[in-house]
């Protein structure tokens, strides 16, 4: 059986790739499983840093790894929140301080100029070859107060248009089927037996 390095101790994203990886005979170890360091982000960019934890877990445990960076770019903003999104408030993590920050600065900026997409970039590191890095977008509009109570992070102020509702609106499975981290994983599906 192979193994792979899930480089996050994200209970969500571990859960996500273990469903990707089923029937594939691959056993995931994440970082909750074993004794590793925060890996710093110092990337400026999702794929920058996707590659940074990857690679940093692939070569401490001499084996395939996966990390991910996501997050919230929005254009009137010039693309922030973007890697900061988690922080965005602040060091101290927290959903509501980001989006009271990204209503209050989007204040005045009309609805059709609130532009924005989910961004999630996925790294595969294999030692010995080069990094494949994955990316899935979704598209939508900066709303003008929050909406729905599901979903965590920016989802009650991101609106889909297709589906006039925001993330927070939709049920778990139909946001898990449109979602930006579901459309990156689909990209590293389909490349599982050339990186394996």
């Amino acid at each position: 059986m192979k193994k792979i390095i899930l480089a996050s101790k994200n209970k969500g994203k571990i859960k996500e790739l273990e469903e990707m990886l089923e029937g594939e005979n691959i056993k995931v170890t994440s970082l909750l499983d074993v004794e590793f360091e925060d890996i710093p982000e110092t990337g400026e960019t999702f794929a920058e840093n996707a590659k940074i934890k990857a690679e940093a877990a692939a070569q401490a445990f001499n084996s395939p790894a996966v990390a991910d960076d996501s997050g919230l770019e929005i254009d009137a903003l010039q693309g922030r929140p973007g890697v900061y999104s988690a922080r965005y408030a602040g060091e101290e993590k927290s959903d509501e301080k980001n989006m009271e920050k990204v209503l209050q600065e989007l204040k005045y900026v009309p609805v059709n100029q609130r532009s924005a997409r989910f961004v999630s970039t996925i790294a595969v590191a294999v030692p010995g070859k080069e990094t494949l890095v994955v990316e899935g977008i979704v598209n939508g509009v900066i709303t003008e107060k929050k909406q729905g109570d599901k979903g965590f992070g920016y989802d009650p102020i991101f609106y889909v248009p297709e589906l006039g509702k925001t993330m927070a609106e939709l049920p778990p499975e139909e946001k898990n089927r449109i979602s930006h981290r579901k459309r990156a994983l689909e990209k590293l599906q389909k490349r599982w037996k050339d990186i394996l």
